[in-house]
């Protein structure tokens, strides 16, 4: 994980400080921006930023428009900080592609597992990771997803999620073991954060997401 870059946006100095001071205690090279502007300017200005921790209130522009303009040239993971806690909120960072999303106040050593968790996925080794499955094709390495020979647009997340169902190509998954194993760690909060991937997930690969099958009261299983 060393010499991983992390951007940090957040206007308030503390809050940065605190949050640098931990992920550098593990070794990861920590980039601070005060506003979203700042924030978009670095992140263009740099191609190496391994990940964002976003805040969504700030000035000039907010993580809600920093996160929708990155995501429109990159799948960079994004972990969005907020003092907000409603469900509304929470369910249009998944829609606009956050990765993780953690409320104010938060342990610093919570997100710390989140980063290393995100990045270790996101840079572990991949051999052999071209599958297929009832026309759809997973390029692990190219981190792409094609559907009859035409490439899909997935977030980081809704990547993950359907790599795990080829994984598990017919065997009847719970939610709760969704989210430990595609999120990696302990997650109690609602389960319609599954649900609401799936259903993009569904509707990105059209007539092929019929293979995504809900287990009424436990969770789904993919066939093709």
């Amino acid at each position: 994980m060393d010499d991983l870059k992390i951007l940090v946006v957040d206007d308030e100095s503390r809050m940065r400080k605190l949050v640098k001071d931990f992920l550098t205690k593990d070794g990861y090279i920590v980039l601070e921006a005060e506003d979203g502007q700042q924030a978009l300017d670095m992140f263009y200005e740099d191609k190496d930023i391994a990940l964002i921790i976003l805040d969504v209130m700030m000035p000039k522009r907010d993580g809600w428009e920093v996160c929708r303009e990155i995501r429109e040239t990159s799948k960079v993971p994004i972990i969005m900080l907020t003092a907000k806690g409603e469900e509304r909120d929470e369910l249009l960072g998944f829609e606009l592609g956050v990765d993780e999303y953690i409320s104010k106040p938060f342990s610093p050593k919570i997100l710390a597992a989140r980063v290393s968790a995100i990045l270790r996925r996101t840079n572990q080794s991949v051999a052999n990771e071209v599958m297929e499955q009832g026309g759809i094709v997973i390029d692990k390495i190219a981190h792409s997803v094609k559907v009859d020979g035409k490439e899909i647009d997935l977030s980081y997340k809704e990547f993950e999620l359907l790599s795990y169902f080829f994984e598990n190509k017919g065997v009847a998954l719970s939610r709760e073991k969704i989210l430990n194993n595609v999120w990696n760690y302990d997650y109690f909060g609602d389960a319609r954060t599954i649900d609401t991937h799936v259903k993009k997930l569904r509707s990105k690969l059209g007539d092929k997401g019929e293979a995504i099958k809900t287990i009424w009261g436990m969770g789904y299983k993919f066939e093709v």
